[in-house]
């Protein structure tokens, strides 16, 4: 059964509130968007900017040049889960043994482009690798369903990793998704942008579990 995790990608604090607001009533696990404007074109909020209500727990995806000058504000916060790209600069291996001894998850997120093989040092080490089909910094984007042949790539690495997605997940995906080997589904536009949030989420959440019919 994948588990669907509502995104919260925002440009600045109001937005952050509202998105977080919109998803709270029901999520009991966040995906949270951090962007330098630097690794993605986009500018989002920054670290030390972020919270989520008591009772969720938060996965922090960070989208930056350099994760590693932001380890302690990460610390700080005490998500459940801290993924960065392969693709960042900085030592990520000496990041993840560092969050893993403070008892926080770590990932590994690749974009379209990189094949596991090039990061299998960081994905060995990894407790979830994120398969990454989106728009950098947007809701959005287009699920290429052609990257789930990434899943059999990871688990040749990694066979315990937690593999998650993100970008374009939607009702006419998830399923395809979910038997495909994803775990995590992380869902953007179609939660946030939905008329009844909610009903979004529980749609997605049937989608999945129908993985193990």
């Amino acid at each position: 059964m994948a588990q669907i995790v509502p995104c919260v990608t925002a440009a600045d604090a109001h937005a952050y509130r509202e998105q977080m607001a919109r998803v709270a009533p029901f999520a009991k696990r966040v995906h949270i968007d951090f962007s330098d404007g630097q690794f993605s074109p986009v500018k989002m909020i920054n670290p030390v900017q972020a919270y989520w209500p008591e009772g969720i727990v938060a996965d922090l995806h960070l989208m930056l040049k350099d994760p590693t000058v932001h380890l302690e504000t990460v610390v700080s916060l005490n998500p459940q889960l801290v993924i960065v790209h392969a693709e960042s600069q900085g030592n990520l291996t000496s990041m993840i043994l560092q969050l893993r001894a403070l008892g926080i998850r770590t990932g590994v997120a690749l974009l379209q482009q990189t094949p596991p093989q090039a990061a299998h040092q960081i994905i060995a080490e990894a407790d979830h690798v994120l398969i990454f089909s989106g728009d950098l910094g947007h809701f959005g984007g287009m699920a290429d369903l052609d990257l789930l042949k990434k899943v059999a790539q990871i688990k040749a690495i990694n066979p315990t990793a937690e593999i998650g997605w993100d970008g374009g997940v939607n009702a006419d995906n998830a399923a395809q998704l979910a038997l495909g080997g994803i775990d995590v589904l992380n869902a953007g536009g179609f939660i946030q942008r939905a008329e009844d949030p909610k009903a979004a989420f529980n749609q997605l959440k049937e989608l999945g579990a129908r993985s193990q019919d």
